[in-house]
């Protein structure tokens, strides 16, 4: 077998379902066997960060991995904002990336695409990937592959292989299969004991849920859990969308002072946390009222449980969530109300504010059923948390802008599911025209874009800027000539109108740009940004 067929085949095997790239010189021979072996379509975009986040949204909604194939240098620096995105938020992302081959290395020469010295694209990759190996030995790279493709399903973060152009050919045996981490059902059991004997003497538990139950494919049996315990059940800022896919009801996400009142108190006032794949961060965290009591919380993430004076490491998630659907039992609490959402936008032709845009989104999933989201940075994000609990998929923690497009075309292209993109003018300046691409790769999203002809969420924190403006590109004039269809609303009358037509437009991609006031903000960004602003004070005043 080539080394070539058996990366391909070993990347199907351990979850991929489709590959994400832009091809260069150092990469070409691997392309040509991505396009001839067709072990996984191949999707190109334009830009590098588009094709890392493109790929990253694909990981992110299968819980699989997601690949991205560059060349060297000029390709694969070039994707150093994405990885470390898909690190930070822990996203499977695998990077290929095309290298200069053998002989290039000795002929005394600086080529092309080379930095420092030939390993510079290594050592900088070893800063945002928990794992990685270069294809230079047939007798060793099978196992290197089974290696790096491992930690990735693993730990659930970036790996990187380098891939030299003269070893595409190489021959070489087939690639180890997966093999499941092991579950230590032991430990897992006496953790899950000591966690359910706490809440059971709880009065007021709650369970609040991240990333890693989306990234371990762990819903269905978190949902299960969730029923059985019968205890208010939430998601953090960066969980949303959790159980959406499951038919599993939360209490809504969890957004301390940015959030619903009585949302908050049910993380807050509860005397037993049970908090399953959360990232300890500030955007899940950091507006909190009352600081979490971590000494009464039981935490399980990143392959260890952590609650009370107990500390059990080596432990996965999945067998600490089957261990605790083995003992659960009913704690007698009362069925947590469930999250509401603003619904009937009256079609006046007064000016459109952010809270509109989820009102007419809501409705509009009223009439035709929830779609997936995929959001980018900014105030459309926030918005997206007053739209119907749908699954979204968005920089909740490492807060990059240009995620929305790309996620949205990533997501597109693993679930076969038309999906609903939110995006502002500035982050859509940055990646908004690799839908370009969609035409070419069969994609059709429905695209919301945000034009407050600023950057908004900047605007939010420092009002009294000018370089927070931005200008009117009159993005929707663009869209025919991409191959989609542009319309621009600026009263609920339009924006409801303009819902229902692309709708019923499933040729091309629909792109409705919102024009909305540059100094109003969604109520949750204003919540959000407000309590920031009064930390920061109560901090300054502190060390005065």
């Amino acid at each position: 077998m080539k080394l070539a067929h058996a990366l391909l085949q070993a990347l199907k095997d351990y979850g991929a379902g489709e590959i994400f790239g832009i091809p260069g010189d150092f990469a070409l021979p691997l392309f040509r066997q991505i396009e001839r072996i067709n072990t996984l379509p191949l999707f190109t975009l334009s830009h590098e960060p588009a094709v890392g986040f493109a790929a990253d949204a694909a990981g992110r909604y299968r819980g699989t991995l997601g690949v991205a194939c560059v060349t060297y240098g000029a390709g694969a620096l070039n994707m150093i904002n994405p990885v470390a995105t898909a690190y930070a938020e822990k996203s499977p992302l695998v990077v290929i990336s095309g290298a200069p081959g053998a002989a290039e290395r000795t002929m005394g020469l600086g080529l092309h695409h080379q930095v420092k010295h030939f390993d510079s694209q290594m050592l900088i990759m070893r800063e945002v990937t928990c794992a990685q190996c270069v294809l230079d030995d047939p007798a060793t790279a099978p196992a290197e592959i089974a290696r790096v493709l491992t930690a990735a399903r693993h730990l659930s973060r970036p790996v990187y292989i380098e891939f030299p152009r003269d070893m595409v050919e190489a021959d070489v045996s087939e690639v180890p299969s997966f093999r499941p981490p092991a579950k230590n059902v032991a430990a897992a059991k006496e953790a899950a004991r000591q966690a359910l004997k706490m809440l059971k003497a709880k009065k007021q538990p709650a369970m609040l849920l991240g990333v890693e139950i989306r990234r371990y494919g762990l819903e269905t049996k978190v949902a299960k859990l969730a029923k059985t315990l019968g205890i208010p059940v939430l998601t953090t800022f960066m969980g949303r969308g959790i159980l959406a896919e499951v038919g599993a009801e939360t209490a809504g996400t969890y957004l301390g002072l940015a959030g619903d009142v009585a949302t908050r108190r049910l993380v807050e006032r509860a005397d037993g946390l049970l908090m399953l794949g959360v990232i300890l961060c500030d955007t899940n965290f950091g507006v909190s009222k009352r600081q979490i009591d971590m000494r009464s919380s039981i935490h399980a993430f990143d392959g260890a449980v952590h609650f009370e004076h107990h500390s059990y490491a080596g432990i996965i998630l999945e067998a600490f969530v089957d261990a605790l659907l083995a003992g659960a039992e009913k704690l007698g609490k009362p069925k947590p109300v469930t999250a509401s959402y603003p619904r009937g936008l009256k079609p006046s032709g007064r000016k459109l504010l952010p809270q509109d845009v989820a009102t007419a989104v809501n409705d509009f999933f009223a009439n035709h059923g929830v779609m997936p989201i995929a959001s980018d940075m900014g105030d459309c994000l926030f918005t997206a948390m007053d739209i119907e609990h749908t699954a979204l998929l968005a920089p909740g923690y490492y807060a990059t802008m240009g995620t929305g497009i790309p996620f949205g075309l990533g997501l597109q292209a693993a679930s076969g599911k038309r999906p609903l993109v939110l995006v502002g003018d500035g982050a859509f300046q940055m990646t908004g025209w690799e839908l370009g691409n969609c035409r070419r790769l069969g994609l059709n999203p429905v695209v919301l874009l945000f034009n407050n002809t600023a950057w908004g969420m900047l605007k939010a924190f420092q009002k009294d800027t000018g370089y927070n403006d931005l200008d009117d590109w009159n993005f929707a004039e663009h869209a025919e000539t991409m191959g989609g269809r542009g319309m621009r609303v600026s009263t609920p009358a339009e924006l409801t109108a303009a819902l229902e037509q692309a709708h019923s437009d499933e040729s091309s991609f629909q792109l409705i740009e919102i024009m909305l006031p540059a100094d109003v903000f969604s109520r949750t960004l204003t919540r959000f940004t407000d309590a920031i602003s009064s930390k920061s004070a109560l901090a300054a005043e502190a060390e005065a």
